[in-house]
């Protein structure tokens, strides 16, 4: 749209002006449905709009001062009746609403608009959602804390240490794309730990074995092959959470194709394959109800403890840089052994390394999808055998249908699509 007729008019900032009043009215939305804020729709605004003035001037003095005046209002207003001030809502979260907002108007008069919109947008959120945050914090142990603060170190304090360069025999191992690795599945396991202690025991078994195949969906398999052996009240549930935390494992080797999208148009049809045998099988032979029993979570270690984020860097790199040895050496056949191999105990390694191998031109797409594959069936054999020794031949003869159907699906779409 032009907008030279506001230059002329000598209103060229007044779209600015108008995305600052409409930031103040989202934030000021929000608190006018507070009983305690002592600010709503018109305060807010009138805040915002004082901050985009002031950030017109382009004087940072105008600024401070401007900054000052709102900070002293706000709290000279919640402490104006200080007989009560230790008795109700002291007001912090709207003060420091209002100084958050006076600086977004200022943000949006100083070339950052869309950065000021899309804060504003968080804002109000956090605003909005206090009781279930407050829940979700109190629902947190320590160790969940922990853990939530080992992944920002991870995240925000080793990655940007790490060199960007290649090292090594075959230039396989970069240290920060290795650690790019640490986060993609710590990250993923810590979503599913959170979740899977937020729903417990309560909210349903595919529930369960969907938060658990994030985490880790070996372990389910273990740990609901136990109860299906110590309770045989609990068969129908362990079924149900094995099954859909193992499909959940194709659902992340797809995800997994963020790191090279190239090849996502060739692996999605074989994984797809998988997919559709898996739930043609689980609709037919559905388990049957579990309602009335208990939901029993799997005792799950932390996924972001250090030791396991760096025994995950190290077998990546290892397999890795195996892969690379055995493709020089003996072409994808190589490679194929890697997979059964490592697949056995778990797939995300060889799903990660054959990725980053297919981006360093190192394989082929056709390739990386077989060892996929050849991983995903290893992996379904290993936990067919942890349900036959863990949970018994009951458990055996209801879990073999899907899973062998899943790895048949595997199987027959590499060969159809590949």
């Amino acid at each position: 749209m032009n907008f030279d007729w506001l230059a002329e008019s000598g209103l060229s900032l007044l779209p600015e002006f108008l995305t600052a009043l409409a930031i103040g009215l989202l934030i000021g939305l929000e608190r006018e449905r507070n009983p305690t804020a002592k600010g709503g729709l018109r305060t807010f605004a009138i805040i915002v709009l004082t901050g985009a003035a002031a950030a017109a001037f382009a004087i940072p003095s105008v600024i401070a001062v401007g900054l000052a005046a709102v900070a002293f209002t706000m709290i000279a207003a919640y402490y104006h009746h200080h007989e009560e001030w230790h008795e109700r809502d002291p007001g912090t979260t709207t003060i420091a609403a209002a100084i958050a907002c006076y600086l977004l108007g200022a943000m949006a008069l100083s070339g950052r608009l869309q950065l000021a919109v899309t804060l504003s947008i968080i804002m109000t959120a956090l605003l909005y959602f206090k009781a279930e945050l407050g829940g979700f914090a109190r629902m947190l142990e320590r160790r969940d804390l922990i853990s939530i603060l080992q992944f920002t170190v991870v995240t925000f304090i080793v990655l940007p240490l790490l060199p960007d360069r290649e090292f090594g025999p075959y230039a396989v191992l970069n240290p920060r794309h290795i650690w790019h690795m640490v986060i993609l599945i710590s990250g993923v396991s810590l979503a599913g730990y959170v979740a899977l202690r937020a729903v417990g025991g309560e909210r349903g078994a595919v529930l369960l074995g969907l938060f658990g195949g994030l985490v880790s969906s070996t372990a389910t398999t273990l740990a609901y092959s136990r109860y299906a052996r110590k309770d045989a009240e609990l068969i129908d549930l362990s079924v149900t959470v094995i099954l859909t935390a193992n499909m959940v494992l194709l659902l992340l080797v797809l995800l997994a194709t963020i790191l090279a999208p190239d090849i996502l148009a060739m692996l999605a049809p074989v994984m797809g394959a998988a997919l559709a045998a898996g739930i043609a099988v689980y609709a037919v032979s559905r388990p049957g109800s579990v309602k009335g029993k208990p939901l029993t979570m799997p005792e799950i270690a932390n996924p972001t403890e250090l030791r396991t984020a760096l025994g995950f860097a190290f077998f990546y790199a290892l397999v890795l840089l195996l892969a690379a040895w055995l493709v020089d050496i003996a072409g994808s056949t190589g490679v194929y052994a890697v997979a059964l191999v490592s697949g056995l105990t778990d797939v995300d390694a060889i799903t990660l390394s054959s990725l980053r191998m297919f981006r360093l031109g190192n394989l082929m797409a056709a390739q990386v999808t077989t060892t996929i594959v050849l991983a995903v069936i290893a992996n379904t054999v290993f936990k067919l055998g942890i349900v036959l020794i863990g949970g018994g031949r009951v458990l055996f003869r209801r879990c073999l249908p899907l899973l062998a159907a899943v790895g048949a699906g595997a199987g027959a779409g590499l060969v159809f699509f590949t």
